[in-house]
Order: C-alpha cells, then sequence, then structure tokens
C-alpha cells in the first residue's frame, strides 16, 4: 500500500485530501496523475488521514489477498469518515471496476465509486475542474531520483489465470511522441531512474503502429542525457520482440536487468495457462538473452497451486529454478479468480500444499541469491542512494528495481551521502537479500 508522501502544502480550496494507492505500480502512476490534478485544482495533499476531508482509495483487485486489503481499506475508510460530519470518501481503481454493483450494494457508505482507466470523474466528484493539458502530469510519491514509466494499459494475452483483462481492458499503447513528453517532464523534476512499466511491455506498440516498437521506444528514451539509468519491467515472453537485444547493447542508460514472468516452466502447465509459449521456447528465450546481453540480471515471478499443476510438474519447475536462470525471483500461489478460463477448473491444491511448494522454490533461489551476493564480496559496484536513516543509507545496483529486489546497506555515520546520487561501493559482506558496503567515491 502506497500512502502519499506528500512534499509541501499549497493554497487550497477548503479541500484536504488522502490519497491512498493498493497494488502494483501501475495503479501509482494513476494516482499520481490524479494527484496532479487534485494539486492544480488548489486542494491540499495530505498523507495523514487525520488532516483530510477527502479520501481516495485506488484499490487492487488482482488476486485473493489484494481484493481483501483493499475491502480492508475501504472498510477502515467508512469509520473514518462516520467520526466527522462532512468527510467523503471516493473508490476507483481495479476491484471498483469489477464489483462496482456488488460494493455499491454491500458499502453504500461510500461516496462514489469509479473504474481504472478514467480518473476525469474522479477529479470532478471531488469538486476540481479536470485539466486536459495537464495529460501525463504527476505528482511524484517515490524519492523523487526515480520514477514509473507507464507506456500502455490493459493486456490482450488470454492467459487463464489472470482478471487484469476484466479490470482494465485489451492493451492500449501511448502514442511514442505521449510517452517521450512524460520522460522529459520527469528528468526535468531530477528523475534520473525511470522504471518503464505496463501490463505487457513487449507488446507495445501493435495496436497502435502494427508492429512492436518497444526498442524504438528505448532507443529515444536512451536520448534523455539527464536519465541515467532505464529499467523494463513486466516484459511478456511469448512474441518476445528479440531486437530489443541490440537496445540493451547501444543504449548506455538501459541497465542490463529485464523482468520477464514465466510464470511455469511445465509444458502442460503453460498449454493450462494460455500463455502462448512452450518450456523448450522459454529455456531458448532466455538463453538468447543471456547470451546476447552482457551482465544481464533476469528477474522473474512464478505461480505454484495452479489446477493442473501435478507433483511432477512442480518438480520440474523447482529443478529448473536449481538451474539458476534467475537473479531475482518472486513466487505467488495460485488464486482463484472469478471470470478467468482457470476458474472452471477449480481449486484442487490445499493452501497448505500451495505454501509448501511457493516455500520451496524461495529456498532454491535463496541460496541462488546468497551466492550470488557473495560473489560481490570485495567488488566496486555502482549504487544509487535510495534512502538515509540516521546515517545508514539504502540503495540499489543496476540489477536491483525498488521496492522488490534487494538492497545496498552502507554504514556512513560520518560522511554524508546523497539520495539520488551514485556512488561506487565496495562491498565487505552479503547476505540472501542484503549487500553490505562502504562508498569509496563521491
Amino acid at each position: 500500500m502506497y500512502n502519499m508522501h506528500v512534499k509541501k502544502n499549497i493554497s487550497n480550496n477548503g479541500l484536504h485530501v488522502n490519497v491512498i494507492s493498493l497494488g502494483c505500480s501501475k495503479n501509482l502512476v494513476d494516482s499520481e496523475e490524479l494527484m496532479a490534478q487534485l494539486r492544480h485544482g488548489n486542494a491540499i495533499l495530505t498523507n495523514e488521514s487525520d488532516n483530510a476531508n477527502v479520501m481516495v482509495i485506488n484499490t487492487c483487485g488482482f488476486i485473493e489477498a489484494a481484493k481483501e486489503e483493499s475491502i480492508n481499506t475501504i472498510l477502515s475508510a467508512v469509520q473514518w469518515k462516520n467520526e466527522r460530519k462532512g468527510r467523503k470518501v471516493f473508490v476507483m481503481g481495479c476491484l471498483s471496476e469489477r464489483y462496482r454493483d456488488d460494493l455499491i450494494k454491500e458499502i453504500p457508505e461510500i461516496d462514489g465509486y469509479f473504474g481504472s482507466n478514467n480518473i476525469q470523474p474522479v477529479v470532478e466528484r471531488i469538486g476540481i475542474d479536470y485539466k486536459r493539458e495537464l495529460l501525463g502530469e504527476r505528482y511524484l510519491t517515490t524519492p523523487e531520483h526515480f520514477a514509473y514509466l507507464k507506456i500502455s494499459e490493459g493486456c490482450d494475452n488470454p492467459c487463464s489465470f489472470c482478471s487484469i483483462p476484466l479490470m482494465r481492458g485489451l492493451h492500449k499503447s501511448k502514442p511514442i511522441e505521449q510517452i517521450i513528453k512524460e520522460a522529459n517532464q520527469l528528468a526535468s523534476l531530477g528523475v534520473n531512474e525511470l522504471i518503464i512499466i505496463g501490463q505487457d511491455t513487449t507488446y507495445y506498440g501493435l495496436d497502435l503502429y502494427g508492429k512492436r516498437r518497444l526498442a524504438e521506444l528505448l532507443f529515444k528514451l536512451g536520448e534523455i542525457d539527464t536519465i541515467k539509468w532505464i529499467r523494463l519491467m513486466y516484459a511478456y515472453p511469448a512474441k518476445f520482440p528479440l531486437e530489443v537485444i541490440d537496445a540493451f547493447n547501444q543504449v548506455p542508460s538501459l541497465v542490463p536487468y529485464i523482468d520477464i514472468p514465466i510464470q511455469h516452466i511445465a509444458t502442460p502447465v503453460l498449454r493450462s495457462m494460455r500463455r502462448g509459449i512452450s518450456r523448450e521456447s522459454t529455456i531458448g528465450l532466455l538463453d538468447r538473452l543471456r547470451d546476447g546481453i552482457p551482465n544481464l540480471a533476469l528477474r522473474s515471478t512464478l505461480i505454484v497451486g495452479y489446477p493442473a499443476e501435478s507433483e511432477a510438474e512442480f518438480e520440474e519447475l523447482a529443478a529448473f529454478i536449481e538451474e539458476g536462470y534467475f537473479h531475482r525471483l518472486g513466487v505467488f500461489t495460485y488464486s482463484q479468480e472469478d471470470g478467468t478460463t482457470a476458474d472452471l477448473l477449480g481449486d484442487p491444491v490445499s493452501a497448505e500444499e500451495k505454501e509448501r511448494r511457493r516455500a520451496k522454490i524461495m529456498e532454491i533461489q535463496q541460496n541462488h541469491s546468497f551466492n550470488r551476493n557473495q560473489e560481490l564480496v570485495d567488488s566496486v559496484i555502482d549504487v544509487i542512494i535510495d534512502e538515509n536513516e540516521n546515517g545508514t543509507y539504502y540503495g540499489r545496483t543496476m540489477w536491483d528495481a525498488p521496492e522488490v529486489d534487494n538492497q545496498v546497506i552502507i554504514e556512513s555515520p560520518q560522511r554524508k551521502l546523497h539520495t539520488g546520487r551514485f556512488y561506487k561501493v565496495r562491498v565487505s559482506d552479503a547476505m540472501e537479500y542484503d549487500v553490505f558496503g562502504e562508498a569509496v567515491n563521491g
């Protein structure tokens, strides 16, 4: 959950708004665009609910745990609303898009439910004029030096387990010119790391231009001088545009890191998942990426406990993870979602068995992570500083995305380091997910 880290107050029209963004970075971008509209409408933005008279909750409805968090947050907001006369609560986002009628019936105290992909009615319902000239402008809530850049919305892939098309619609690419404009706006705010996101970034351009144009977009983003790191996330593996490899080798700011969610490796499971790719093709793609991009770190996500996953197919997945393809890995237990094609398969794997499988994969990956981090000891690496806590600094390497990957921890009580700046760091020790070191320049 993101509770907006507001940087300043401005003159207002009596509106004090607390925006709560749940779920993924794509939701966060929507919340930041909403906040830009509110700010230009002279509302005060606050992350303290006691100081607010309006609360906006941007919900997530991807899996059961996310839905529960969204519902609990809405119920807490109702309680907050009832504590003082005149308070209002508005709900937007994926959960509201998919279950609006049910929410209206079950939680009628909310002042308005809105779907995803359209913040204009939310802004207007709050009482502020929507300004189309602010398209793409955002009020950053991440640390000032990095920002997410959403290049598309929705998804055309028919994955059996996924409800995103039901909530976000089909794939819709932003025009290249609009993305470059947004990237330059972010750069003007001091952002020096762009994190490319979308439901499926490798599909980019096919709907607008008749072909995948992710590589071309990356080349154009690489022309922005003040952007030092560009990071690619959510790269769907089926029909991966291989010309992207050229971009990695020719765009200096494109860091050797790809988040590519494979979900599984056993062909029968991939077929049931409707992923459009086999084990052989998946491994072939991963090998081409590793061979073609020096020092590449691959990140992925998996689903265990899928209805069609037998014990043998799970062991096939575990054996594949043992091979060490991935530097970073997240594992989700299967969540049965209404309206998806996998819903018809039921949910035969028990919660306990799903958790056992998840824990086994994570134990294997933890060993890989520890060994890779140990290899960094005594080396000097480039690190960007994200946070300072009383002289203890937390940063990341080019192989680490914010929130989800490893951290570099630097104890520097005597020497001040600066967030958003890059330092050479000599690694002194390493654990499974943390690296420790000392800045040796700057």
